[in-house]
């Protein structure tokens, strides 16, 4: 089965173009309920970065659905000698509101939160019109939202979830919006088990912009 992610610049338009203030009266109720270290998958000797992931369940998952998405896509960026250093998933106890993605309401919740960036959302569905399984924000998008910026937000119906978990994040380290249409590639415009592959030069975009944006560290080489 595909399914269709959306474009990371989808919505650069005139919302783009300045910023719109949150109100102090719109905040909404959300406490983090309970914190998980989640086992990270074992690193390449070659790994050259390390990626620190905060992941936000906020939509009523199963723990145990998080973990295997979180794992499962990370290995993805293990063929770009980045290592996942620390993965946290935290329980996040909010009202039925906020439990939806849509830039309004999500914007209040992670200004609320204010989780440790890269993040990613794990919610119920999304309310935005045109309607996508998962959304990347980066840099280029954010202008008229920052408190989202350098965010992940997935839905419940989202198939192939560990390729779109791997397939956002990766539009937030590159702060690009491209896709990639060659076969297999992990940033194809559609999700399938069959594309997982990113191309030596996808890998420097993506070492080289984590690491301006301070969401990727470099790690000591490892001695032999």
């Amino acid at each position: 089965m595909t399914r269709r992610l959306t474009s990371f610049f989808l919505l650069l338009s005139w919302l783009s173009l300045w910023p719109l203030p949150l109100h102090a009266s719109e905040e909404p109720a959300a406490r983090i309920k309970a914190r998980e270290a989640l086992t990270v998958p074992a690193a390449d000797a070659t790994a050259s970065h390390g990626l620190q992931l905060t992941l936000l369940n906020i939509g009523g998952w199963a723990p145990s659905t998080i973990a295997g998405i979180a794992q499962q896509g990370s290995r993805l960026l293990m063929q770009c000698d980045i290592a996942i250093t620390s993965l946290e998933v935290l329980q996040i106890e909010t009202d039925d509101f906020h439990q939806d993605f849509e830039t309004a309401r999500s914007r209040r919740l992670a200004a609320r939160l204010n989780p440790p960036r890269p993040a990613v959302f794990f919610v119920r569905d999304t309310r935005q019109r045109p309607a996508f399984d998962a959304e990347a924000i980066g840099r280029g998008n954010s202008r008229s939202r920052p408190e989202l910026r350098d965010t992940v937000w997935i839905t419940r119906d989202t198939r192939d979830a560990a390729i779109a978990f791997a397939h956002e994040l990766v539009h937030v380290l590159m702060n690009s919006g491209h896709h990639d249409e060659s076969p297999g590639n992990l940033m194809n415009s559609e999700t399938h088990p069959h594309n997982t592959q990113l191309t030596p030069a996808q890998c420097a975009q993506i070492r080289d912009n984590g690491v301006r944006h301070s969401l990727l560290q470099p790690l000591p080489p490892r001695r032999p």
